[in-house]
């Protein structure tokens, strides 16, 4: 279960991928909504976004973290490190390691979200309440309030109390 986002949206956000115009590494974003902007991050992890606009208008959501439902044995396979035990509620606190748990990587890039190996769906799942704040790991735009998380959730990746 998704519990914690963030928004990137078009060209005037200068923390989107988008900021600087089309490139062949956003070009995903330029593209149909409900498709997978997937990038590597800063060298290290991959990371995983819904495109969410019309073609031709770049935005996308930034999956922070998820609540793990099913495939947890997987994920604490793809997650294991030096026999370190992790709990079920960290195996995707954040987005990098997310990807890191589900498999994600730039083979997934431009995948279509509703039917492919990569999709979201709607479980029927139901939270009590969410908060939205300031984006964070960023250092331009991050004043902007478009991080969206299931209040008081164990799986929330950053700051939890901040809204």
């Amino acid at each position: 279960m998704i519990v914690e986002t963030e928004a990137y949206i078009g060209e005037d956000d200068p923390a989107c991928h988008a900021a600087p115009g089309p490139t062949a590494r956003n070009e995903p974003l330029y593209g149909p909504p409900g498709v997978a902007y997937v990038y590597l991050n800063y060298g290290i992890h991959y990371l995983v976004n819904a495109v969410t606009e019309a073609e031709g208008h770049p935005a996308a959501v930034l999956i922070r973290a998820l609540a793990p439902v099913e495939g947890v044995a997987l994920m604490l396979e793809r997650r294991a490190t030096n026999g370190r035990p992790i709990a079920a509620h960290e195996l995707c606190r954040g987005p990098g390691n997310l990807t890191r748990a589900l498999g994600i990587t730039l083979a997934d890039n431009r995948l279509d979200l509703t039917g492919s190996r990569l999709v979201i769906e709607d479980r029927g799942l139901r939270v009590h309440a969410v908060s939205w704040g300031p984006r964070i790991g960023i250092t331009v735009g991050a004043e902007r309030p478009w991080r969206c998380w299931v209040s008081g959730h164990r799986s929330v990746s950053g700051r939890r109390s901040r809204a």
